[in-house]
């Protein structure tokens, strides 16, 4: 049975696949012991998406959940209603509990990346290729398009809304788009040989190279884009953005 003071500890956290690694946990661990509070972060590590309303059922005095890999659009169908922005991008990393247990989903990765790209780019940042099509893919595109900066979209194979493919890109091509986002985990430690197939030769100081991965810092995609003067970005500042955004949301009255 709990006692008074286990009902006042609120408790909030990342649901996702494979997340040890998880920069939110570190993250709001470190946040609550700053603030003396007694809130507490979790892992939820989900083999399915389905496993997500029995967690939520048998979790007491849960707050307010983050979604990752693979999951952000997956959950959607679980979810009372959506943000107006969650709904336009089509991606929810963000859960807050509202009254009667409401499940509303929000995204935060547009914030996120959108505040952390912005002091960067200059005038000749027109053009942008965005690596992948999951959920946080489309998040970055809504960003851009934002910012009014053209983008399109770079696949393994052809799907809806893809334009290239990474066997059609050239040096032309590098050359024409100066801001390329790594919206894939290729790179992630432990995998740090590995990194997007795009021809790196092209890459000029001109370009921002942005990699979401932030773990290694400096993954070979962004060593590529540095080795050849490109401004280079990794995704912890667009995380720690994210975070403090969810932060505000699960606070609403």
């Amino acid at each position: 049975m709990e006692n008074a003071q286990d009902k006042l500890k609120l408790k909030f956290g990342l649901v996702g696949k494979d997340i040890s690694y998880s920069f939110s946990r570190g993250y709001f661990k470190t946040k609550f012991e700053t603030e003396n509070s007694q809130n507490t972060y979790v892992n939820f590590d989900l083999q399915s998406i389905d496993e997500l309303l029995v967690i939520i059922k048998n979790t007491s005095n849960l707050k307010g959940l983050n979604v990752t890999i693979p999951y952000k659009e997956q959950v959607i169908p679980l979810l009372d209603k959506l943000d107006k922005k969650a709904e336009e991008i089509g991606a929810v990393n963000t859960i807050r509990f509202a009254k009667n247990n409401q499940l509303i989903g929000y995204n935060t990765d547009f914030y996120g990346f959108k505040n952390s790209i912005q002091p960067h780019l200059k005038s000749h940042h027109k053009k942008a290729l965005i690596l992948g099509t999951g959920g946080a893919s489309k998040a970055i595109a809504y960003a851009l398009k934002n910012l009014e900066i053209q983008y399109d979209f770079v696949s393994r194979s052809q799907k809806k809304n893809v334009t290239y493919l990474y066997s059609d890109l050239t040096n032309a091509i590098i050359s024409d788009y100066t801001i390329i986002i790594n919206c894939t985990p290729i790179g992630t430690y432990p995998n740090i040989d590995q990194c997007p197939d795009i021809p790196y030769d092209a890459i000029s100081e001109s370009h921002i190279l942005y990699d979401l991965i932030y773990n290694p810092d400096q993954t070979k995609f962004l060593k590529q884009g540095y080795q050849n003067g490109a401004t280079t970005i990794n995704g912890l500042e667009m995380l720690r953005l994210q975070a403090e955004k969810s932060w505000e949301i699960w606070n609403k009255s």
